[in-house]
């Protein structure tokens, strides 16, 4: 059974930083693409951030590109988001989601398992 499961949520003033980790277990880690999707209140789902399998690329969504950097480490089976320079507009539910590969445009729907989601808030 495929488990992703988030921590590192919780509140935090504008400009601040929070690092969200995603556990997984039950996939081959290495041979995985494993991306973070957010959803704020009232919207539909975002694709932020994606790190293909060992090779270990790369890409962000436009929103968070600068600011959010994803990392892996396979010793472990844990994807990292970093989040710097947390702004009002980053308040959001925030999955971990794998997938086979990254898609070159970060579209949710890509994803085939999700994890229950970690909420971040970002005070003004």
């Amino acid at each position: 059974e495929v488990q992703l499961v988030e921590s590192g949520g919780g509140l935090v003033q504008a400009g601040g930083s929070l690092r969200l980790s995603c556990a997984a277990s039950g996939i081959t880690f290495d041979n995985s693409a494993i991306g973070w999707v957010r959803q704020a209140p009232g919207k539909e789902r975002e694709g932020i951030s994606c790190i293909s399998n060992s090779a270990g690329i790369t890409n962000y969504a436009d929103s968070v590109k600068g600011r959010f950097t994803i990392s892996r480490d396979s010793a472990n089976d844990t994807v990292y988001l970093q989040m710097n320079t947390l702004k009002p507009e980053d308040t959001a539910v925030y999955y971990c989601a794998a997938a086979s590969v990254c898609a070159e445009v970060l579209d949710p729907s890509a994803f085939i398992s999700w994890g229950r989601g970690t909420r971040v808030s970002v005070s003004s």
